[in-house]
């Protein structure tokens, strides 16, 4: 039977995506109609950004799946009238890109490149870093995006520790989760990444006792959920020293308010949420093999488990 496969987001997306789709989707030998408009009764699969109109899920009475283009879902999963399975988009470019986005700027603060690319004066300033093996960085969030910059800064020779809600095991990394391994995953750690979802369990992660527990000077490096930020605690740490330096690229409201305080604060790099984006051509063969699993019957690949919220 044909799978009718409705393109749900931003609609200049659509010619962007849909050349990369068709490829993706061939390649499987898929019997398919796809497009951005189609009578809801006749869709089975919703390949869906959270911007998109679609909010109300009730009409698509035959979708098997919701096939979301982001790694975030806190803005589908609990809307109600969702009923069906929901995956998130793991891979399709987003590992490689916050790869790339965290290794720059955690070796843009460790070597203290600020000092020498923002030299107004013209002063003759030798900054010169510790070895890498002497800066302790820590990583909130051990899943697809966390562990794969654990990995990525473990080979850069940077001593790595991880914190995760549940037990995991990573070669090479020290790991920690639950309450008492937060404290020990932050004690002393030179570098903070963010990379946890945003759930009520996960709000204000940094504030001012667990920003307390850093390394005096500390770097702050936030490409998660804005939300995972007391953000008067943060601005506290900046201004006592207790931080040194936050990068920031996500935030409570985005875009963030021309008013607020990160804009103005010497001590604060304000990114606009570009750490990591959803690339067509990868994330698209991620969307094809999820339809290809559901055409055959068999399990979809990163399903959310609604409870978690991730």
């Amino acid at each position: 039977m044909t799978a009718t496969i409705l393109f749900a987001a931003r609609p200049d997306r659509w010619a962007e995506y849909e050349p990369h789709l068709r490829a993706a989707l061939d390649a499987h030998g898929l019997d398919y109609r796809l497009g951005p408009a189609f009578p809801p009764e006749e869709v089975d699969y919703i390949v869906y950004a959270p911007n998109s109109e679609v909010q109300d899920f009730t009409p698509y009475t035959r979708a098997k799946a919701v096939l979301n283009l982001w790694a975030g879902v806190e803005h589908v999963a609990p809307n109600p009238t969702l009923k069906i399975p929901l995956a998130r988009m793991v891979g399709g470019g987003l590992t490689e890109g916050m790869v790339e986005w965290v290794t720059g700027h955690t070796l843009r603060h460790h070597l203290g490149m600020d000092a020498h690319i923002v030299n107004p004066t013209h002063a003759w300033a030798p900054v010169v870093p510790p070895m890498a093996s002497e800066r302790p960085v820590t990583i909130l969030g051990l899943g697809e995006l966390g562990l794969a910059c654990a990995q990525a800064l473990r080979g850069l020779g940077f001593p790595v520790s991880g914190w995760a809600r549940t037990p995991k095991e990573v070669a090479g990394i020290t790991t920690h989760h639950g309450p008492e391994g937060l404290t020990a995953a932050l004690s002393g750690a030179q570098v903070v990444i963010l990379l946890l979802p945003n759930t009520p369990a996960t709000e204000n992660t940094l504030n001012a006792e667990t920003l307390a527990l850093t390394a005096p000077g500390a770097f702050v490096i936030n490409p998660g959920r804005g939300t995972l930020i007391d953000d008067d605690a943060l601005i506290a740490a900046l201004d006592s020293g207790q931080i040194g330096h936050a990068t920031l690229d996500v935030f409570r409201t985005e875009p963030l308010p021309p008013d607020h305080p990160f804009w103005a604060h010497p001590k604060v790099t304000v990114t606009p949420h570009i750490a990591s984006e959803t690339r067509p051509g990868p994330a698209s063969a991620v969307i094809a093999e999820n339809v290809r699993r559901g055409e055959a019957g068999a399990p979809f690949l990163h399903l959310v488990d609604r409870d978690a919220g991730y």
